[in-house]
């Protein structure tokens, strides 16, 4: 991954809450100085959520190395809060920041160049101990022409398989005054869409005075921020969506059609084996209900194959659900044993077996999306620009038009599609 060393430049991996805190990441370095370093600095932002996450950070960094000997290269993010030691251990690293110390300016002038005396490579606390999250004020995301707001962090919950809470904590959530006041901020820089995101955003205010749910805070917003044009969702779980969140997605125009959902599998025992807190016929009565409420909503959804222990019959349960439940974007993953986890010490899946499995409900889920994208023929779309000739439908679906400018929204037709994504023409404005 090629980079310029010049001045603060923050290389990103994983979800769309890193995306955010990276650009809160960028805003604290810059503030501590580093822009100022000669050869300038280098923060990675790593994801730590499969292994293959991992291999590709250590690669990135030592290919950072090579071609920018003289910057500072400081590693933060999941992968560096589950496991500091051996990115510290690393000749390449220069810093090592928890993911609680990555947001505060004082952190980054622990290199040498700002003359710490007792200098500590690896900067990483307990993340258990944390009990808040701050709504870290961003007026805008760079390059991007939606804005993301975090509204929650940490987990609660131990999925065998998962070794994120231990990279980001127990759940805290941001306090709706600071999420709404920071959506003002954003509608006020001109961001037309702005995405909600958080680790297992449905347990959002549980730990808050009165324990609002996830569904007042999105009304809340809706309600005081008139200028916000499209409210989306990150990835939720359907079997804590509340009342509320529901009516929302039922009367709310502005929060947009599209839900992803974090399945996993589509059986019940390996969900069971996984600790999770749904059950196969729960997630597609789920996905029939909402559909009842806002027709024509689309469903992405978190899948994983090769689950130890998980049988062809399971499988089977797996690639059946992508139909039953009528996903569109679906987001597969082989499954990887994470060292720590109750999983890893499960029974294993050869590995030939995992990536057969993958490539099957890859295969399942291009299917539905080619479906998808035949159905929208001769629709009428509204459409926000990302970049030139590109953007996105308010069900999330790529579209091509030949018309606006990135975070401009675009009211159009769609005229067909080439497999990848919807082609589109803009609807001619009527005369006055």
């Amino acid at each position: 991954m090629a980079t310029d060393a010049k001045g603060v430049e923050v290389v990103t991996f994983g979800c769309r809450l890193n995306t955010y805190e990276s650009e809160v990441m960028k805003r604290e370095a810059e503030a501590a100085g580093l822009a100022t370093l000669k050869d300038g600095a280098i923060i990675f932002n790593t994801c730590a959520v499969t292994g293959e996450a991992v291999r590709q950070a250590r690669q990135s960094i030592r290919k950072a190395r090579r071609e920018h000997p003289g910057a500072k290269i400081i590693v933060s993010g999941c992968a560096a809060q589950t496991d500091p030691a051996s990115f510290a251990a690393m000749d390449e690293v220069d810093l090592v920041l928890g993911n609680e110390e990555k947001l505060k300016a004082h952190n980054y002038r622990a290199l040498p160049d700002f003359g710490v005396n007792a200098f500590e490579k690896a900067r990483v606390n307990d993340i258990m101990s944390v009990r808040e999250t701050a709504s870290h004020m961003v007026d805008a995301i760079e390059g991007r022409a939606r804005a993301f707001v975090q509204v929650q962090n940490g987990c609660d919950h131990r999925c065998t398989f998962c070794i994120i809470p231990y990279g980001r904590g127990n759940s805290r959530s941001v306090p709706m005054g600071g999420v709404v006041e920071q959506v003002k901020r954003l509608a006020g820089n001109g961001y037309a869409e702005i995405v909600l995101s958080g680790v297992d955003m449905t347990s959002y205010g549980a730990d808050l005075p009165g324990a609002p749910k996830l569904g007042k805070l999105v009304r809340t917003i809706l309600r005081q921020v008139p200028d916000v044009k499209r409210l989306r969702l990150s990835s939720i779980d359907s079997i804590e969506a509340d009342e509320d969140l529901l009516e929302a997605v039922a009367t709310e125009k502005r929060l947009m059609p599209h839900l992803h959902l974090s399945l996993q599998s589509g059986d019940d025992m390996i969900l069971k084996r996984m600790k999770r807190r749904h059950l196969r016929d729960q997630s597609i009565r789920f996905c029939e209900d909402v559909r009842g409420l806002r027709p024509g909503i689309v469903f992405g959804a978190d899948i994983i194959a090769g689950f130890p222990t998980e049988t062809e019959a399971m499988f089977e349960n797996s690639l059946s659900i992508v139909e039953e439940c009528g996903l569109t974007h679906l987001h597969v993953f082989p499954f990887s044993p994470r060292e720590g986890t109750p999983a890893a010490r499960m029974p294993q899946v050869r590995r030939e077996v995992v990536k057969q499995r993958a490539a099957r409900l890859r295969a399942a889920g291009e299917r539905a999306y080619q479906h998808h994208l035949a159905g929208l023929d001769g629709t009428h779309q509204s459409i926000l620009i990302e970049r030139e000739g590109l953007g996105r439908t308010e069900g999330f679906t790529l579209a091509a038009i030949r018309s606006g400018q990135p975070g401009e929204i675009i009211e159009a037709t769609v005229t067909g599609h080439d497999g990848a994504r919807l082609l589109a023409a803009p609807v001619a404005a009527r005369a006055a």
